[in-house]
């Protein structure tokens, strides 16, 4: 009899995620019968699989998932059928249940919950919660008030969604890192430590340059990447605080002779904009400053994957190249980040890199999510107050090698090995 799986998910990070451990599951030697219910939004992310259809009900609402972030925010979603459509969505997984299906649950307690009260068999990925907002390996953080309620607990889940975790009809749960997964261990949990989904699928295309090319070119270029997110409209807002930072950069003297730090002929900056956004909206930034689009131009040891709609834009002996279609070459290449994402940003952390991360107006990338952010990352993630404080933190990054060194052990230590969705998708099968 085929197993019968359906992802419950509530995000479009959490929609990735499920796609990458669904996409593996479709690749075992018996794959199940896999349909999927995101909880928030379309679940574009899913039309990327082949033969796997969304049920039940899907709607985009005004929050776009981040209610945490703002109360106001709830509000607006229940004003525009919040509560119908979780009631649709139950519907759905309960009768996926009865046909004995099991139901994957992506992301925090909601789809834990809905998955539990469905009376079915389950298994939990926690893509949003870790115990490093809590404490690392030197040990507890100073606790702010968003996270006062936690002073006399040892994990970052609650009580009662341990209790759903410690279930008997619980098959697995899958935290997003080591240190969660022991604290959860502690408490009997069938909590497996296998990898964090979100650094699969980094691979950049090997075909565009080998290791030497790239040795050469980063001997003669700094490249720093651009991550201002994938919501419009505050990515449009992010986009035009990212490039006061760019700018402060190329004015500052962080090129020049007299400084003891690397003389890079040319700093080129990697803006990785999401595939659903169009690139004419950036290149309008872009233009108003003074960047001359030069497309011709191109980088001597390096075939960055040309022909693939990404626009050059020039100033000075700065490079900007801008992109919808090479997220991974651009993390692959960055030196350093500049960021105001999300998911983007652990990613890039994950591989080993500093990121330096201006807070903006929200809805998602607030002052309060860049804090949580860093104590999510650790030394990894810079935050800066202002966008003309980003040169001389990116002089100091460059001048301190041993710091650069543990920024890199930190993150590949926090973010996991590559991997993860295939050793889920193994267990689950």
């Amino acid at each position: 009899m085929t197993v019968k799986i359906l992802s419950v998910s509530n995000g479009h990070g959490e929609d990735a995620i499920a796609v990458r451990i669904l996409r593996e599951l479709q690749n075992q030697p018996h794959p199940p019968e896999i349909a999927a219910l995101p909880l928030v939004g379309l679940g574009q992310a899913y039309t990327q699989l082949d033969n796997v259809p969304i049920m039940g009900s899907v709607k985009s609402l005004p929050s776009g998932g981040f209610i945490y972030m703002d109360k106001h925010q709830l509000w607006r979603d229940l004003q525009a059928g919040l509560f119908p459509l979780i009631i649709q969505q139950y519907q759905t997984i309960r009768q996926w249940v009865k046909q004995g299906g099991i139901i994957l649950a992506v992301g925090d307690i909601v789809p834990l919950f809905l998955a539990w009260l469905s009376g079915g068999n389950y298994a939990f990925i926690g893509t949003a919660k870790s115990d490093y907002y809590l404490r690392d390996e030197q040990g507890k953080l100073p606790l702010t008030r968003m996270w006062k309620w936690y002073k006399y607990s040892d994990s970052i889940y609650f009580p009662w969604e341990r209790w759903l975790m410690n279930n008997s009809r619980c098959l697995g749960v899958f935290p997003r890192d080591t240190i969660t997964t022991q604290t959860l261990q502690k408490y009997g949990i069938p909590a497996i430590d296998l990898g964090n989904p979100m650094m699969d699928n980094l691979e950049p295309n090997i075909y565009n340059y080998t290791i030497d090319q790239l040795q050469i070119e980063t001997q003669r270029s700094l490249f720093i990447t651009l991550l201002p997110g994938s919501r419009s409209p505050e990515v449009n807002r992010n986009w035009d605080m990212i490039l006061k930072g760019v700018d402060a950069i190329i004015q500052s003297s962080i090129r020049s002779t007299e400084n003891p730090i690397p003389s890079y002929q040319h700093l080129v900056f990697l803006a990785a904009i999401a595939p659903s956004l169009d690139l004419q909206t950036f290149c309008q930034s872009l233009t108003a400053l003074g960047w001359q689009e030069t497309p011709d131009l191109r980088l001597p040891n390096i075939n960055f994957p040309w022909g693939h709609g990404e626009l050059i834009f020039s100033q000075e002996k700065a490079i900007l190249i801008l992109t919808n279609q090479a997220f991974n070459d651009s993390l692959a290449l960055g030196n350093i980040a500049i960021a105001m994402a999300g998911t983007a940003t652990e990613q890039f952390v994950g591989l080993g890199k500093p990121a330096i991360a201006i807070p903006g107006d929200g809805p998602q990338f607030t002052p309060t999510f860049a804090n949580n952010q860093q104590r999510l990352l650790g030394r990894s993630l810079i935050i800066v107050e202002n966008p003309i404080e980003i040169p001389e933190i990116l002089r100091s990054l460059l001048l301190n090698s041993e710091q650069l060194k543990l920024i890199a052990e930190n993150g590949k230590r926090r973010l996991g090995q590559p991997g993860a969705s295939r050793r889920i998708a193994q267990y689950l099968s």
